[in-house]
């Protein structure tokens, strides 16, 4: 018997919080009984592997040309072309043609990636039209970047009114809404489902890395160079230079970059590009420190580590900073603005916070994966509408963050 199909399309530009959201919910819907597939626009991430059944089409790489994502650029570093666009479009509506999936999921349109509008409008109007139609849904996270401009929110609604079935919000509302971040939410109430967070699986766990360690990690590593080289000189200037420290540069931080880093590490310090595990060392560390991306957010927010957030933010990018703010104010982490990194305002930062007590214990729902792909799979069976879910209680599936243990210095 067939199994019904999922078709995924992401597209990943700077950090890899997007594409683990993806991966995460279609190993759920692999291991439910249906056929995952996704669209990968972005560069590959063979440190965080799919696997299981799921199947990833690669599509002709790109990425963020700069900070402000303000450029689009091929895996050469050019500019992407006309003849990159037409050829991206058609591999798309190729799948699409292919495995004429009962759902079709695109991850941030229509609230991002406008850039990608060459491929995306095309795919969704041949869904729109084909026979029978697929359900279409958009996937978002819990914070969305601020549009400035009225007339973006205008035209986000529109497209979402005439083509999409649902937008799964990945977040908790009890801690997060997205009228915090988008103006137009009330206009789109009806049509938005809460999953709770996608908490990503962590790999295997040998039960001691993190132990009363300082854990630095920065996401994907694209822009993360400045932490941890002020991480580096921040160590000697705190109160915790006698513990063990941990750098996890992620795996595109430029290789330039790593081997700098590697060449100044001084005794007590462990550089690794990336960890499967760091969920599992969050648990156990004395303290993380982080930008702050969506993915680790969830991880501190789950072990109830110890945290200081230094949200990335270049031009209009500004969701890590929003929920930062927001989080800091439930006193779930610190914050210290990337603008005034030094190795000086960090080892300041760390003080401060181990000044204070523990992160409070928090009631948040982290079940994303697993209650995101029960709607995606109600949807391919025809019996998801996003009116079946307005009934369900914001708590259903909640479950408390059990208090950290602490750590014996």
């Amino acid at each position: 018997m067939t199994r019904p199909r999922v078709l995924f399309h992401v597209q990943h530009l700077l950090g890899i919080g997007h594409w683990q959201r993806i991966v995460a919910l279609a190993r759920v819907l692999d291991r439910i009984g249906m056929a995952a597939t996704i669209l990968s626009g972005g560069f590959p991430v063979p440190e965080a592997v799919a696997g299981g059944g799921v199947e990833i089409l690669q599509l002709p790489p790109a990425r963020a040309g700069d900070p402000g994502f303000r450029t689009v650029v091929d895996a050469e570093g050019r500019l992407i072309d006309e003849s990159f666009r037409n050829r991206r479009r058609d591999l798309v509506l190729a799948a699409l043609a292919r495995f004429k999936p009962q759902v079709l999921v695109i991850e941030s349109f229509p609230f991002g990636r406008r850039a990608f509008r060459f491929e995306l409008s095309p795919l969704i109007d041949a869904a729109f039209h084909m026979t029978p139609r697929p359900a279409i849904l958009s996937s978002i996270r819990d914070v969305l970047v601020t549009k400035r401009a009225p007339s973006r929110a205008e035209e986000v609604v529109a497209t979402i009114e005439h083509a999409f079935d649902a937008i799964l919000v990945h977040g908790d509302p009890d801690i997060i809404a997205l009228d915090a971040s988008f103006p137009l939410t009330d206009r789109i109430a009806h049509k938005l489902l809460y999953t709770g967070y996608v908490a990503t699986n962590a790999g295997a766990d040998d039960g001691i890395s993190g132990t009363g360690e300082v854990v630095v990690s920065a996401g994907g590593g694209a822009v993360g160079s400045d932490l941890m080289h002020a991480a580096l000189g921040a160590r000697g200037l705190c109160s915790l230079a006698g513990a063990p420290w941990r750098l996890i540069a992620g795996p595109h931080l430029p290789d330039a970059d790593f081997a700098a880093l590697r060449a100044s590490l001084p005794g007590g310090m462990v550089l690794e590009r990336f960890r499967r595990d760091l969920p599992a060392m969050l648990s156990r560390c004395l303290l993380s420190i982080s930008q702050g991306g969506y993915n680790t957010i969830v991880d501190i927010m789950r072990s109830g580590a110890r945290a200081i957030a230094v949200p990335f933010g270049s031009g209009d990018e500004d969701e890590q900073r929003r929920r930062g703010e927001l989080l800091e104010r439930l006193g779930v982490l610190q914050l210290l603005d990337g603008k005034a990194l030094s190795a000086a305002s960090l080892a300041a930062a760390i003080d401060r916070r181990m000044g204070r007590g523990d992160a409070p214990t928090l009631a948040v729902r982290c079940d994303g994966a697993e209650r995101g792909a029960q709607i995606i799979a109600d949807f391919a069976i025809g019996k998801g509408r996003a009116s079946d879910y307005s009934h369900l209680p914001v708590g259903v599936g909640r479950r408390p963050i059990e208090p950290r243990q602490p750590v014996r210095e």
